[in-house]
């Protein structure tokens, strides 16, 4: 998958940052504008793990933050033999920002599948329901 080698390996360097005293589970995640830039984010753990933000949202917000409105692709990297995929809330705030874009899951190993969001969440919802 050369065309997501960069997001990957963004999601890989910022996956250092992590902040996971808590679970260890570190994770690092890098979003795509349609013009090529890209936002990275990791989790940030806190003790009441409620207010925890995970790496998915931490890119997506920098990127909203910043005025990008258009995305193409997220990668998502944790060290795990079983790729991870984004948390249900995570799933929500990539439909609605990103829409039925592909989602790397990808490991330290090189292990990698892409899925679409409509792959991850079938029934979203969004403002079609409001």
């Amino acid at each position: 998958m050369p065309e997501y080698d960069a997001l990957i390996a963004a999601a890989s360097k910022v996956r250092e940052n992590a902040h996971a005293k808590f679970s260890n589970f570190k994770v690092g995640a890098a979003l795509r504008t349609a013009s090529g830039k890209i936002f990275t984010g990791c989790n940030i753990e806190n003790a009441t793990y409620g207010l925890t933000v995970c790496a998915e949202r931490t890119a997506i917000f920098k990127a909203i933050s910043e005025g990008e409105r258009r995305f193409d692709a997220i990668a998502v990297v944790t060290d795990t033999d079983t790729l991870t995929p984004p948390c249900g809330a995570c799933r929500q705030i990539i439909w609605e920002f990103c829409g039925d874009v592909p989602v790397i899951l990808a490991n330290l190993k090189g292990k990698t599948e892409t899925l679409r969001m409509s792959q991850l969440f079938p029934k979203p919802f969004d403002s079609s329901n409001l």
